[in-house]
């Protein structure tokens, strides 16, 4: 229960940084990263809340116009809301490969779907992870820092800013 509670913050807090924050946002800029105090510049935190409609623009980290990361509610895994409606286990999301590393090291890396290179979703908190945007050519950081239980579909990472 502890931990639920925790993490309900966590999304809280996430969510009033955004939201905060996305005042003086162009209509293009989905995140609001110029506030967030605990990422430097380079950076920018994403957090979908328990419940939140996975197919509206706030519920998904809109990276480029090829991908929009965002979970549905039903548990399982991140999908691409722009090609997919729901997650596929073994290739989703949907137009991205992922490493355990850093961009540091991306040369050493090998480049696998999601859940091939993170193991269960669950326990990808707090992995240094790099994603390839595969139509984009375009490599990030992201390291998750919550990850909702009990098929609530929340999620919340911070990414390399684009």
């Amino acid at each position: 229960m502890k931990t639920l509670l925790k993490f309900s913050v966590l999304i809280l807090l996430a969510m009033f940084i955004i939201q905060c924050s996305s005042d003086s946002l162009d209509d293009d800029d989905m995140m609001g990263d110029d506030d967030m105090e605990e990422l430097d510049d380079t950076m920018v935190g994403f957090a979908k809340t328990t419940g939140t409609d996975p197919t509206e623009a706030a519920n998904q980290d809109r990276i480029t116009d090829n991908v929009w990361i965002t979970r549905g509610n039903d548990g399982g895994q991140i999908y691409n809301a722009k090609t997919e409606s729901i997650a596929d286990k073994d290739a989703s999301p949907a137009g991205t490969l992922w490493a355990i590393g850093t961009l540091a090291d991306k040369d050493n890396l090998t480049f696998t779907p999601f859940r091939e290179a993170v193991g269960k979703p669950k326990d990808v908190v707090g992995k240094d992870l790099v994603m390839q945007l595969v139509a984009d050519s375009i490599f990030i950081d992201i390291k998750f820092i919550a990850w909702g239980a009990d098929k609530e579909g929340s999620f919340a990472y911070n990414r390399t800013k684009i």
